[in-house]
């Protein structure tokens, strides 16, 4: 079965154009279907559109959040209601062609676990959303080690077993195969269209360039140190007290080899030291925490730190 989960936030110029493409893309696939719409708190009438299509359509879901959550609360709305095997994701503004659909899906069915859509003729404004979003990719592609042009686009198909290992938050919707990536993912990329918006204006802007870096640090550190962190920690907290320590055991020498002006000479390399000293133990401390913390999250979550593919015995697969 397939699910199609689909965030609006005041889309209603776009919605009957989308659904009628939707439809008939559906209509072609000849597969079992659901379409999840998702309205995060829309003020305009796109709910109440939503709302008619609903009773004209019984493959059509619709989840109306109490509050504008964002696009990634509102995304895992849907596919914590989607009841596919594979899940398809698309923004609701028609800059994602639904006629796309059987080539996300043509991947799947080759085997890979996450199809990613790749704009890779985009039609944006080059200044200020082609160039950040080429350095932004490039830098998590690097970061995560899951070579993709386009990890802002929401045009995606996953299998579903894999949504289940990820926990989103915040706005790390776009990072998904690069989370997934943890639990041995397997992501393809497939070039899909890029065309302007239909009617509005885009809710991005340059201005989320410096919410795209503090993710892409939080990314890196999910990925490498999320079941470690005293490894991370750990070495800011040893560089600490190493400098700290250093240089207030050469002070310490001074000042036993009779250099009574010691604090007029040297406050403030003495301040420095010690707030070094002070911040590598810190460090070590926050470390620990982690460690406990991490501990206490897989054991009370009954949450596993791998992700089995498949079992198999004689003559049977898992």
């Amino acid at each position: 079965m397939l699910s199609v989960v689909i965030p609006i936030h005041n889309e209603e110029a776009c919605i009957l154009p989308l659904y009628d493409r939707l439809a008939a893309v559906l209509e072609r696939l000849g597969r079992p279907c659901e379409v999840i719409f998702v309205d995060d708190a829309s003020t305009d009438r796109s709910f109440e559109l939503l709302a008619n299509l609903v009773e004209t359509d019984e493959r059509l879901k619709l989840v109306r959040l109490r509050r504008n959550f964002g696009q990634t609360a509102a995304l895992a709305a849907g596919f914590h209601q989607a009841l596919g095997e594979v899940i398809v994701s698309l923004d609701g503004d028609l800059q994602h062609a639904p006629e796309d659909i059987p080539l996300l899906l043509a991947k799947i069915d080759e085997g890979y676990d996450i199809a990613s859509g790749w704009r890779k003729n985009r039609v944006d404004n080059p200044v200020t959303r082609k160039l950040p979003s080429r350095i932004a990719n490039w830098v998590m592609a690097k970061v995560s080690g899951v070579a993709l042009h386009d990890f802002g686009t929401t045009f995606k198909a996953y299998r579903a077993e894999i949504l289940k290992d990820i926990n989103l938050y915040g706005e790390l919707h776009r990072f998904i195969p690069a989370l997934a990536s943890f639990y041995g993912a397997r992501i393809a990329e497939v070039p899909i269209q890029s065309v302007p918006r239909a009617s509005g204006g885009s809710h991005y802007g340059l201005g989320r360039t410096l919410h795209v870096l503090f993710d892409i640090l939080t990314i890196k550190f999910l990925l490498s140190y999320f079941t470690r962190p005293m490894h991370f920690f750990g070495k800011l907290g040893l560089l600490g007290t190493t400098a700290g320590g250093g240089i207030l055991g050469v002070l310490a020498i001074h000042k036993l080899a009779g250099n009574e002006m010691l604090i007029v000479e040297h406050g403030p390399l003495l301040l420095a030291g010690a707030l070094l000293l002070l911040a590598g133990i810190m460090m070590f401390s926050t470390g620990l925490l982690g460690e406990v913390l991490m501990r206490t999250y897989f054991e009370s979550q009954g949450r596993r730190i791998y992700a089995i593919r498949e079992i198999r015995t004689r003559g049977q697969r898992i």
